[in-house]
Parts: C-alpha cells; structure tokens; sequence
C-alpha cells in the first residue's frame, strides 16, 4: 500500500530529493531546497496484466488536419507567437514586475472578446475590482470579457468544465494557484507542476488556448521548476528596462514558429501600443558626427533591427579599471577588448569601459562584434564613425571578420532608413546589395579608419 512520504525540492531547477540539504547538486545553488510536504509515493512496482488501449500511428506523408490560427488583434503579439493562438496550445509568459504583463494580456483578451470570441481572463493576484479599473483606464470597459478572482484549482476547472469551453483561458500566475490534494504551499514546485500539468491537460482536452502568466526570479528566469517551461508549447518573455517606454516581447520557444521572434511595443498612458517600424524607434535620439556611437544592423528572428550602440573609454589610474555592459553580453565584450589590444595594440586594458545599447534591447548575436569595436575604437579616439554608416560582423580570436547571415536583410533594412554605407565582412559574388558594403577583411582594416597615423608607424 502506498505511504506517504516527506520530500524535498530545490525552488531554483526543481530537483526533488528524499532529505533535506544545504546545496542542490543538479543546480549548485544554495539554501533553495525547501520541504514539500507529505505526498503520497510509492507507485506500483510494475504493470499490472490488463490491456492499454492500442495507440493510432500514421506516417509522415499523412496530411496534417489545418488549424487556423486566432488572431489576437495585436499584430507584434500575433508576429511573437508566430501568427497568432494555436488552438489547444498552452503559451507561458514572463517578465519583471510592472513590465507589462497583465496590461497586454488584457488588451489582447478585450481585442479577441470584442471580435465575438469567449474569453476568461483568471487573477490571483489582483480583485476583479482592480481589474477593471485597469480595463477603465486603457478604455476596454465595454469589452465582454469574463473576469474571475481564484486561486484554486479545483475550483476553476469545474467552473470551465460547466460551460462551453471557451476560446483562451489566462491564468495570472501559476504562481498563485494551488491544488487542494497537494501539502504545500502555492508556488511551490510541486505545485507549480501540478496545476500546470492540470490546465495543459485542459487545454489540450477542449482545444482552449490557456496563457500562464509567471513570476521571474532575480536573474530574469522564470521562477519554479525548469519543467514548466518543458511542458509548455510557447514560451514569451517580456524584455525592457522600466526607465524606457520601449518593451520587447521575445519568444525563447515555440512549437507552432520560429524562435527569437520579437514584438516591439511602446509604454503609453493608454497602455501598450504596436510599434511597426522599431528600427526607426531605436534610432529616432540618434545623433549623428557623435564619437562612440555606432548603428548595428542586426537580426532578431526574422525581422531586420538597426539600433545604436553607444560605448564610452577613459583612461583608469585603478588597478582594476571598471567594465559596464547594458544590453549585450559581458563575456562578448572581454573577448572582444582582448582581440583589440592583442591584434591591433589599442592598450585598452588600463581604460574604463561603459556600453549600452540605446532604447533597452538586449543583443545576443555575434554579429554585434564589429559594431561594438567601431564604437569603442571611435570614442578612444574622439573621432565620429562617417556619416550614415552601418557596422555588422563577427570577430574572431585572429583578428578575422567573418560573414554573418542575412546580409541582404541588414543592407535593405538600412537603405530603406536613409543609410548610405555599411561596414561588414566581404559578401559573395553573386549577393546583391541595396547599400554600398566596404568589405573588411580583419579588425586593423577597421581601426585604420581612426589610428591611421598610429598604425602606419
């Protein structure tokens, strides 16, 4: 007969164990490992004799049954999920607090119930009452959506399992539900796994759509077990400093698109609005003939951004000079100081160095490398990259520019915001540019244009 038994998970990655313990040795971090409760264990040791049922198989040529997808009315929330809801399909979203979130959930969820559309929109954190002050305040009143205040479980699949089943279902948090079976508290890992295991079984039973709404840890992650977002098909995050009225919304994950899709939208007093064009967002403080500032061209998803990199060097009497990166990697930019003092000679080890890319948005791609050493060569030297100028490539360890994908894309993208040149790796012979391209072959090509004197003796 099963017993129940005390068990132990690490609220960092989820890692269960028999015992408490200082450290979880699945994620090496420290006092995370909380008790669980009683849960009842001990599962049958095999399979008993009866039958299961036969599982239906189909081969790859079969022609899979067309879903179309509900379009949310918001078309950067709709480019992000890769063309809109997919119905059946469980989508996880995150982001700090006051990102956001709810503000954009509500809107897509007045947008789907006004187009005729039923929708449930589920707060555990909020009363109905404050709901729709918020819906008042971004003139959604008169939308028909359905508002429930719960954090129970049981409570809210029955009140789902009573009606039709409606279109999209959004619960915010997971956080704060809880499963009266389990003994623990909510937003535990066990019960993070629990409810969300629930309402994915929801969803995929009813063909609803259903949006978790999750709280992010100090570091940015999602907070709760990693499994959570395993489970998901979509997951979302909602990028952008608060000090900035610029706000990205990011897909990591998604079963039914293409990953590192962004949407960009604007922080306004009615709430968020779509911004179409967000290169011409990014760049619209941009001062050109400014030493340290350079315009990269980059990719995100499939959609073709130009944004400002703005570095800034002074000369350091400490022993360790000081490193600030804002919006790119830390680890990137040490790769790429080194290259410049070991290749070119620059001696920027005993500078200062600030970095930060304009208007929030975060970089993850190597072709920023260029760009980023055009900007910290122009501000060690106080002389302005030309005018109307664009930089992309990747450095490597040697010195070497490489070529990077869609360089089409960068160039047309540029030429369509009044650029004139581009600064990048060679294309190939058969490319066809929409913007005049200086090839570069390696990095001292790059800093001949502010150290010419320097580098010819």
């Amino acid at each position: 007969m099963a017993k129940a038994q005390k068990t132990f998970a690490c609220n960092a990655c989820g890692a269960v164990y028999t015992r408490w313990q200082g450290k979880c040795d699945a994620c090496n971090e420290w006092n995370t490992i909380e008790e669980q409760g009683a849960v009842v264990s001990g599962a049958p040791k095999g399979l008993s004799a009866q039958k299961g049922r036969r599982v239906d198989l189909v081969s790859l040529d079969t022609p899979p049954e067309s879903q179309p997808r509900l379009l949310t009315g918001l078309a950067e929330l709709d480019r992000a999920l890769g063309g809109g809801f997919v119905a059946g399909s469980a989508i996880l979203i995150g982001g700090d607090p006051g990102i956001g979130k709810s503000t954009i959930l509500l809107q897509a969820m007045a947008a789907l119930a006004k187009a005729g559309h039923e929708c449930i929109y589920f707060s555990g954190e909020e009363a109905t009452a404050q709901v729709q002050m918020r819906a008042a305040r971004l003139g959604l009143s008169g939308a028909p959506l359905k508002l429930g205040c719960e954090t129970s479980l049981r409570d809210i699949l029955t009140t789902l399992d009573e009606a039709v089943p409606p279109k999209v279902v959004v619960i915010d948090s997971i956080q704060t539900l809880f499963a009266d079976h389990v003994d623990s508290a909510p937003g535990t890992v066990t019960q993070v796994r629990i409810c969300a295991h629930e309402l994915i079984s929801y969803a995929k039973r009813r063909g609803t759509v259903v949006i978790l709404v999750g709280h992010v840890t100090k570091d940015g992650q999602i907070a709760g077990p990693r499994v959570l977002e395993h489970m998901v098909d979509t997951v979302l995050y909602f990028e952008g400093d608060r000090g900035h009225q610029f706000r990205i919304l990011r897909a990591v994950k998604n079963r039914f698109g293409g990953t590192d899709e962004i949407g960009v939208f604007e922080m306004t007093g009615e709430g968020l609005t779509e911004v179409s064009n967000p290169s011409a967002l990014f760049l619209a403080d941009h001062k050109a003939r400014e030493p340290g500032s350079a315009v990269f061209a980059g990719i995100e998803g499939s959609r073709p951004v130009l944004v400002e990199i703005q570095a800034l060097v002074a000369r350091s009497s400490a022993a360790n000079p000081r490193r600030a990166v804002v919006g790119w990697d830390s680890g990137r930019l040490a790769m790429v100081l080194a290259v410049l003092d070991a290749r070119v000679g620059l001696g920027l080890a005993g500078c200062d160095v600030y970095l930060n890319v304009a208007g929030g948005l975060k970089i993850n791609e190597p072709a920023a490398d260029l760009a980023v050493a055009a900007a910290l060569m122009s501000s060690l030297a106080q002389i302005p990259l030309p005018d109307q100028t664009v930089v992309f490539g990747e450095i490597a360890l040697s010195g070497d520019i490489r070529a990077v994908a869609q360089t089409d894309a960068r160039l047309k993208e540029a030429a369509k915001l009044g650029f004139a040149e581009a600064l990048g790796p060679a294309q190939k012979k058969n490319a066809s540019s929409a913007l005049p391209l200086k090839a570069l072959d390696r990095v001292g090509d790059l800093a001949a244009l502010f150290f010419p004197d320097a580098l010819a003796s």
